[in-house]
């Protein structure tokens, strides 16, 4: 498998002393600071400081394409694919003859199984700049994964003569010749990396997994070991090395790597996977099946899990278990011959003969068909193998496990919260190039009085109440509803909003702006509301009680006899009242999504976040959720590009979502 990181590093060669030695002409003395800046964050590896000063820089000046190709280099190393790709258009479309550009924009265009488009740029990067070797590496990276492996040798062979030095071209050609089935070569190419770069850990790997193959399998351990003394936290080697192990029937030691994987990767599922079926292999049964669950819960459309869980579940006498089991499989995979013929044995053993006869049937009719076929459904053979471990490159793992050791990792995400008015002054500067958001009105509101406030998702700590916010009764109990937020005394805080919301409307006459503020008071009001929702059901939700399974066995599991639907129409309410009296602040169609996305109100959300941040073009908060619920309503192409502009804006858990659902199929 190639490695992008290491195309990316080849690009990287050629342009990263630019970081401190390029002179870019920029106009301003503060363009240079900002770009100074940012290209110190970049090699540091702070991306996300980056991008805040290649932002500004944007802002400056949007003729500047060097700013829009820094910043694009730094999404693309936060796993914002589709965010870098927008940056490099913007390059190109700026500076037509940027070869860099249109060489980074084709990486991206890689990234997402467009490979077409990529090799139509490293044409035109390479026609700009014919003496820059770096492309032809990327390029042949390219024709390999476009599973052109004649085309992607011949740039390597290219590359290699001016890089007669460099391991990893050895190591992508090698791959290559394994591909076209000529061994002899691709050893010949993993032996010179090795002898190239003794230090580097991938270069065993790749051998020792194509001696593997061939039957070397002492020679092959060697390699593996090798591998792990130089870098301890592999795991794709300790995970070959474990493949080993089984195969000589060493189930400790298979066991002790599987296990030190978990240690590094809690939510490897095919390591889980693999571990489940050593466990069941030595008749641990009830470890199998704790392993089987956790690889179900991270990825709960895999066939072979199912199907094994079900052989666990038939151990444990756990038959009608194990009959819900088999019916998921079939579901996933009607053509599942093997499926067929255990739940048949299942509901004989459950007295169910009708329908023990009927699976048998279609069982045999499944591999009849398969036979006449030529064999093209492995799933349909009744003499593969289910119950063998999977390796990296089987074919089970590319279909169930995306072919990607750490790709289904427990990721846990939240909507960004509810935006309310504070005590205490607001950090955010007041300088154009800040980005914060200006509202005349409340501006006005936060500045009145003694008592600072500011907009934001969090409390702050606040000084005592001031006597000189006496005059505006409103406002005052307000400002107390907000000190009784901060003691927790969420009750009370109540209790002095109402009067707030209450007080504005009698004193509208007295105090011009007192029917506006109403808004705020009312967009707070919702908030609390809403908070106070939440902790009771966080409470409800986390009581665990212990319940019984059909075969009497006791397990911890939590509640689900008891399903509760929470109200939140009064805060909605007062949301859409507060939306009536000041249409035009982002924050009320904000919390308002939020909301509607705990109401179940999904496609309604999704267009009060997109109001939010039309009225707040720089409002994170809001792309992030919206992102997020685009992806949950299988619309992953938007979110993702709702999650890039999150990050964008400074959102840094954008990019932890973005790492684990905007991937496409062929990263």
């Amino acid at each position: 498998m190639i490695i992008f990181a290491k195309v990316v590093k080849k690009a990287l060669l050629a342009i990263w002393f630019l970081l401190f030695t390029g002179s870019f002409c920029l106009a301003q003395w503060d363009k240079d600071v900002f770009s100074w800046r940012g290209r110190n964050a970049l090699s540091e590896g702070k991306f996300a400081k980056a991008i805040e000063n290649f932002n500004i820089l944007t802002r400056l000046d949007s003729t500047d394409y060097w700013s829009f190709f820094w910043r694009g280099i730094a999404k693309y190393n936060l796993g914002d694919i589709r965010g870098a790709q927008r940056d490099f258009n913007s390059c190109v479309r700026i500076n037509p003859v940027f070869t860099n550009g249109y060489h980074y924009r084709a990486i991206t265009y890689s990234r997402s199984g467009d490979y077409d488009h990529a090799l139509s740029d490293l044409e035109t990067a390479i026609n700009l700049r014919p003496g820059f070797i770096g492309l032809y590496y990327s390029r042949g990276v390219t024709y390999f994964l476009a599973r052109r492996f004649d085309d992607a040798v011949q740039d390597f062979d290219r590359f290699i003569r001016k890089e007669p030095q460099d391991a990893s071209a050895y190591l992508n050609r090698g791959a290559c010749h394994l591909f076209l089935g000529d061994t002899l070569k691709a050893m010949t190419d993993y032996n010179k990396a090795v002898a190239l770069d003794r230090f580097e850990s991938e270069s065993y790997i790749r051998r020792g997994s194509l001696l593997a193959m061939r039957g070397d399998t002492a020679a092959a351990m060697e390699d593996m070991n090798k591998a792990i003394d130089l870098d301890s936290t592999s795991t794709l080697a300790r995970f070959n090395r474990a493949i080993l192990f089984y195969e000589k029937k060493e189930y400790k030691a298979a066991m002790a790597d599987f296990d030190a994987i978990l240690a590094l990767e809690p939510g490897n599922a095919l390591t889980l996977y693999n571990r489940s079926l050593i466990y069941a292999q030595v008749g641990e049964w009830e470890k199998a099946l704790e392993d089987m669950d956790r690889v179900l819960a991270i990825n709960p459309g895999n066939v072979l899990a199912h199907f094994n869980r079900a052989a666990f579940y038939i151990e444990l006498g756990r038959y009608r278990a194990a009959l819900e089991d088999y019916d998921k499989a079939i579901d996933l995979y009607p053509d599942f011959a093997k499926a067929y013929l255990n739940r048949s044995y299942v509901n004989n053993l459950l007295g169910r003969r009708k329908q023990s006869k009927a699976d048998y049937d279609t069982a045999q009719r499944k591999v009849r068909e398969y036979r006449e076929k030529g064999g093209s459904g492995a799933l349909a053979d009744t003499s593969a193998t289910f119950n063998s471990l999977l390796a990296l490159d089987a074919e089970f793992a590319r279909k169930d496990f995306n072919d990607e050791m750490l790709q289904h990792r427990v990721v846990d995400i939240n909507l960004k919260p509810l935006y309310r008015i504070r005590t205490g002054a607001s950090a955010e500067g007041s300088n154009v190039l800040s980005g914060r958001y200006e509202h005349p009105l409340l501006d006005r509101f936060l500045s009145e009085g003694s008592q600072p406030l500011s907009i934001g998702t969090e409390e702050q700590s606040a000084a005592r109440l001031s006597a000189g916010d006496e005059g505006d009764a409103a406002r005052t109990a307000f400002v107390r509803g907000l000190l009784q937020i901060r003691d927790k005394q969420f009750n009370k805080a109540l209790d002095y909003f109402n009067r707030a919301v209450s007080l504005a409307e009698s004193e509208s006459e007295r105090n011009r702006y007192s029917r506006w503020y109403k808004a705020l008071y009312l967009m707070n009001r919702a908030t609390l509301k809403a908070e106070m929702i939440d902790f009771i059901a966080s409470i409800e939700k986390n009581v665990q009680t212990l319940s019984m399974d059909d075969q009497g066995n006791t397990r911890a599991r939590l509640s689900d006899s008891r399903i509760h639907h929470y109200d939140y129409s009064d805060a909605l309410a007062d949301l859409r009242e507060a939306i009536a009296l000041l249409p035009d602040l982002p924050y009320l169609y904000y919390n308002l999504g939020n909301l509607q996305c705990l109401s179940s109100e999904l496609v309604d959300a999704v267009t009060s976040y997109g109001k939010a941040v039309e009225l707040y073009p720089g409002m994170g908060d809001a792309y992030y959720n919206r992102g997020l619920v685009l992806i949950f309503l299988k619309d992953r192409e938007k979110g993702c590009i709702d999650l890039s502009r999150a990050g964008e804006l400074g959102v840094a858990e954008a990019y932890r979502v973005i790492s684990k659902y905007c991937k496409d199929e062929q990263d």
